[in-house]
């Protein structure tokens, strides 16, 4: 029986790449407007768990659940349109365009106008509020008329989540949020997830512990294409299987 206060279920998801199993028996739970980390040292089997659930790729064995529906066969497209998205996978900046116009031509895709450049400055401008409204979600107004490629990296990373929200969607999944970015980037993208998680739910793959700890209601701790442990972040740091996955793979790396 699923149960009706999670929004995404795997049980026994697995994925093998010739004998390998990079994903062995995952049983995943996500609760519905949560924020949701899966962590683990490189090689655990975090990105490959994002592209079963996503439906980049299929499943070896097991099955999962959105929304009460089984889209375990599903394709990717139209498990987007259910209200799943993963950033990375709507989210193309247009480095040419402006930041607003970049919001503009991901509105267009949700309302079925997909890449319509050819459309009306006037049907164009009806987009504009909505676009307004989704950059300052993410803190972006200042630059809507700035050109896409040449905003820094921690902005750029802002204007994708903006492009992914356009969609609506229920559940987001971010890969790596922070990745790469300084001290101050990491602090404002924190603070946005926090905001853009107001009302939908979020599985986010982060290997910034600070970052985990400060918005993650439960984590996931993968190892080994397996799931080593769950719980609240004091739970899983205060755990030695956790401690002994990620310090045993440093020990590893550094030999």
């Amino acid at each position: 029986m699923l149960m009706t206060d999670a929004i995404i279920e795997a049980r026994g998801l697995s994925r093998q790449f010739a004998g390998f199993h990079a994903v062995r028996q995952v049983d995943l739970r996500v609760r519905r407007g949560s924020i949701h980390a899966l962590i683990g040292p490189n090689g655990a089997g975090k990105t490959t768990c994002f592209n079963l659930l996503t439906k980049a790729l299929e499943p070896s064995g097991g099955s999962i659940h959105f929304d009460g529906r089984d889209i375990t066969r599903m394709e990717p497209a139209q498990v987007a349109l259910l209200g799943m998205v993963r950033s990375f996978q709507i989210s193309a900046i247009f480095p040419t365009l402006t930041v607003r116009d970049n919001i503009r031509v991901a509105l267009q895709r949700r309302h079925g106008m997909s890449m319509s450049f050819w459309k009306s400055d006037r049907t164009l401008a009806s987009l504009d509020q909505r676009a307004m409204g989704l950059l300052a979600d993410v803190g972006l107004v200042p630059l809507a008329e700035c050109v896409a490629g040449e905003l820094p990296y921690g902005r750029k990373r802002a204007l994708e989540i903006a492009t992914t929200l356009a969609l609506d969607p229920q559940m987001l999944l971010l890969d790596e949020p922070t990745a790469g970015m300084g001290v101050e980037d990491v602090r404002a993208t924190a603070a946005l997830i926090r905001r853009v998680a107001a009302g939908r739910t979020v599985l986010m793959v982060e290997h910034n512990l600070g970052v985990v700890a400060d918005l993650a209601d439960h984590i996931t701790v993968l190892a080994e294409g397996q799931v080593l442990a769950e719980g609240s972040y004091a739970e899983i740091s205060n755990d030695e299987r956790v401690r002994s996955a990620y310090i045993g793979k440093k020990a590893h790396a550094h030999a």
